[in-house]
């Protein structure tokens, strides 16, 4: 018989799947704002589409959602410092991050091994989130860096084997 599980016991549940780190930023009023996600999906080939997750309470989502694009940087393992960054204190996240602002204000993270930069074709909530989907419109990729991945709530690089 299942047991009910608390929002604690799932974080652990659901931390035991590893998955990657992205930074979903943007220029807002000519300043970045931006936020980590442990959530990004390719979703469709034709059209390009991806979705991210991301909380319902979020203070930054609401300001990213109104931008004509974003930038999604799937993060490095030399980025543990800029994920931690992008999760903290709203003032705080540029701080020492190095970005690039793409057409239409999107920001992407520098040295990321995949930036996308998207635009917003809807979200819709599920539960205390936001399943958020974008349209591809641009792909950056730098083949000379391994992705950051989170697992049980440690952030780790991915290891070739």
């Amino acid at each position: 018989m299942p047991v009910p599980l608390d929002g604690d016991e799932l974080r652990d549940v659901y931390g035991r799947f590893p998955t990657g780190v992205v930074g979903v930023c943007a220029e807002v009023d000519g300043a970045p704002v931006g936020l980590a996600v442990s959530t990004f999906v390719p979703v469709s080939l034709d059209p390009p589409l991806v979705s991210i997750c991301v909380r319902a309470g979020s203070a930054t989502w609401p300001l990213l959602r109104l931008v004509p694009r974003l930038g999604i940087s799937v993060l490095g393992a030399h980025h543990e410092g800029v994920a931690r960054a992008l999760a903290g204190p709203a003032e705080q996240r540029f701080r020492d991050v190095v970005t690039e602002v793409r057409e239409g204000g999107a920001v992407v993270v520098g040295d990321a091994p995949l930036a996308l930069t998207v635009t917003v074709v809807d979200d819709v909530v599920a539960g205390d989130h936001l399943i958020v989907v974008c349209r591809v419109n641009e792909v950056l990729v730098d083949d000379g860096h391994s992705p950051l991945v989170v697992h049980r709530s440690a952030l780790r690089p991915l290891a070739a084997v």
